[in-house]
């Protein structure tokens, strides 16, 4: 779903109260939590997290799930394992309502991710 917003704030206060709403805060709250140093803002009409122009991720609520955007999943070292039992694309994991994200490696991955992009390795497209 697309949001005609200016800020991260009224993002989320456009959000519906739902299963989509929980997840998403779920996982904006890993990614501020590990990464202290992102700015939060919106880019692409969706929660974009990053520095000036290097964007790590994206994160918007979708109809049927929460997407969270990284340039290529492949470049991330064991994005596979970590992200088992995900429904993927090259950039985009799919977080559905039958996810239970506490049994998951997501938070992990989202680490990985971030150390991988400040030792300066690449995460583009």
């Amino acid at each position: 779903m697309q949001y005609d917003v200016k800020s991260p704030e009224e993002y989320l206060e456009m959000l519906e109260v739902d299963w989509r709403k929980d997840i998403l805060l779920a996982v904006r709250s890993w990614i501020l939590q590990h990464g202290p140093e992102l700015e939060e803002r919106i880019k692409y009409k969706m929660l974009v997290y990053g520095r000036q122009d290097s964007d790590v991720f994206g994160l918007n609520a979708q109809k049927n799930y929460v997407s969270l955007y990284v340039g290529d999943l492949d470049k991330i070292p064991s994005s596979a394992a970590l992200l088992e039992g995900f429904n993927t694309g090259k950039g985009c994991i799919r977080i559905r309502k039958s996810i239970d994200l506490e049994s998951t490696r997501l938070e992990e991955f989202i680490q990985a991710a971030l150390v991988h992009w400040r030792s300066g390795g690449d995460i583009s497209c």
